[in-house]
């Protein structure tokens, strides 16, 4: 049940973003192909942070610790743009218009994903 909270949340973050920032965008033809798009794009967002992101983390603390974590806002700005080439390799209408399209569109999504976890349990088990 977590992980499928875990993925609307992500999926909801993906809408937001493609509402604020320019440059990402979504191009389903009805709203189901949309929903379709953005639930398979937070699974590859997903998938994507979960292999990835934790390897670079390793590589890169030297980077890390020199820029404070700034370096940080870049390496998330790569992982969107892989998952934008992921998700045009799988033909899906998920696009990102170059990097700062990325930059700006990961922070989005990171402080949305936040707000919304904050909100919402990432179970309905309480105990």
């Amino acid at each position: 049940m977590g992980f499928l909270i875990r993925l609307a949340i992500t999926a909801v973050a993906l809408w937001v973003t493609t509402l604020i920032v320019p440059g990402v965008e979504v191009t389903g033809h009805n709203g189901f192909n949309t929903v379709f798009t953005l639930v398979v794009v937070a699974l590859i967002f997903g998938a994507v942070n979960a292999l990835l992101k934790p390897v670079i983390k390793v590589i890169g603390c030297v980077f890390y610790l020199l820029t404070l974590g700034l370096f940080a806002l870049v390496v998330n700005a790569l992982l969107f743009l892989l998952t934008d080439w992921i998700a045009r390799g799988l033909d899906l209408s998920f696009h990102v218009n170059g990097f700062w399209a990325a930059f700006w569109g990961a922070i989005v999504m990171a402080v949305v994903s936040w707000l919304i976890s904050v909100v919402v349990p990432d179970s309905l088990d309480e105990r």
